[in-house]
């Protein structure tokens, strides 16, 4: 069985100001105002999904350093160019040729030849090609190869760019390959919620033949678990490296890694530590399995550790409902790594998930629960002209996708889709799995 497929993760790595996050925009396009909004998360999104021609990665900015002397910027710009080795598939150092070569961008450069990871040199700010290739040449002194001039402001040169940046993409990826049955787990939360111990325990009670499948270039460990004759891959998140100790960059080194994994992922495990109860950071992974459409389970870990009476669970439950309400459909069990309080009911729960996010519905019986869904409530107008909901069908799975046949885009509303969706759910469940919506015009006969 092949293993499931990866987007390459490009991190953009460079000096404060030379104009990291002016690519990053710019690549990822209209993505980022289509997910600056997802509730529960910052609008400093530092990664994105880019397709170029037929290949799609995944961009990492690890911009957002600001150092108040050199030596700082030294030892910060070293942080980022770790994050980027320990991470990344293909780095894209960037620099500035108005400011040209100075001693920081020497020393990176040194970190980064020596990573042995594929280095595109982008020397940025070239706004007229004629005027700057000569000082563009003078950054071959940095030994990292060829460098490539662009201009973020004016997106001048990013074919050129971005097809380097493609040549060092595992061209295995690319590739259709054979669909792995086994269902792949991700275990993500913050550190130290019992990631770790959670996978410990569900290897040691059971004593399956485990197999460490070697690690990605992100070092995300693949663990084989059979449990009751099934296969498991469950991939954990943890081991977070703590050399790093700016708050910012280890989140960051953090999501990078989540990113990855949750990729490759059926489904999310996100953990909470029962102690702490969530915070924002939780939301931010949340969303990270929200945005990819994966299905979730939120385990609220180290419940042995809570002091309890009739109303504790509920409370929880409220207020991680409150907090990720973006993902209602996310299914929540709380368990204790230590005492192996319902840990194994995870494998029942990932069971019943993995098949809602999986699960197919006759095109019949979905233009009957629309029907009946438009006749409870009429769809919206405006100016005079009536939404028309001519016919819906599943087109995917995993998330379970549909598309609804409608008179007038303009006219299908958020709170109408939801609403269509509310009725899907009640009828089939559907617990654990977000459900995707794509709305389609098609003109009224005459």
């Amino acid at each position: 069985m092949a293993k499931k497929k990866s987007r390459p993760i490009v991190a953009v790595v460079g000096r404060p100001n030379v104009g990291k996050s002016t690519l990053f925009n710019a690549l990822a396009g209209e993505k980022i105002s289509i997910v600056k909004d997802t509730p529960g998360i910052t609008r400093d999104r530092i990664y994105a999904d880019v397709t170029w021609l037929d290949m799609s990665f995944t961009l990492i900015d690890t911009g957002g350093i600001e150092p108040e002397s050199k030596d700082i910027i030294l030892s910060q710009m070293r942080q980022q160019a770790q994050i980027a080795i320990d991470t990344a598939d293909v780095i894209i150092f960037m620099v500035d040729v108005k400011q040209g070569l100075i001693d920081a961008d020497s020393k990176v450069a040194d970190m980064l030849r020596r990573s042995k990871k594929p280095v595109v040199l982008t020397v940025n700010k070239v706004d007229d090609f004629n005027k700057y290739m000569a000082d563009v040449y003078e950054f071959y002194q940095l030994g990292i190869g060829e460098p490539f001039p662009i201009s973020s402001v004016n997106k001048l040169g990013f074919g050129d760019l971005l097809d380097e940046v493609a040549s060092h993409f595992d061209k295995e990826l690319a590739k259709e390959e054979e669909e792995d049955e086994r269902i792949k787990v991700a275990i993500v939360g913050k550190p130290n919620v019992g990631k770790s111990s959670i996978i410990n325990k569900l290897i040691g009670e059971n004593r399956v033949i485990v197999s460490d499948i070697a690690g990605t270039t992100r070092d995300a460990i693949d663990t084989e678990i059979t449990y009751q004759g099934k296969e498991y891959v469950f991939i954990d998140t943890a081991g977070l490296r703590r050399k790093n100790k700016i708050k910012e960059e280890l989140e960051r080194y953090m999501i990078i890694r989540t990113v990855s994994a949750v990729e490759r992922a059926d489904i999310v495990i996100l953990v909470i530590d029962a102690t702490e109860g969530i915070t924002e950071q939780d939301a931010k992974i949340a969303g990270i399995a929200h945005d990819r459409g994966k299905a979730t389970i939120i385990a609220v870990n180290k419940w042995d550790a809570i002091e309890k009476d009739d109303k504790t669970v509920n409370q929880h439950t409220q207020k991680i409902r409150q907090i990720l309400s973006f993902m209602s459909y996310a299914e929540i069990t709380f368990i204790s790594a230590v005492t192996g309080q319902r840990l194994f009911k995870l494998y029942e729960l990932i069971d019943a998930v993995y098949e809602n996010h999986a699960m197919r519905v006759a095109t019949g019986v979905l233009n009957e629960i629309m029907s009946e869904a438009v006749a409870l409530q009429q769809p919206p107008s405006d100016k005079g002209r009536r939404l028309r909901l001519y016919y819906i069908t599943q087109a995917a799975v995993k998330p379970p996708t549909f598309v609804i046949f409608v008179n007038d885009k303009e006219l299908m509303h958020f709170s109408y889709t939801r609403y269509i969706e509310n009725q899907i759910r009640e009828a089939f469940g559907f617990k654990g799995t977000p459900l995707k919506f794509i709305i389609r015009e098609r003109k009224e006969n005459k």
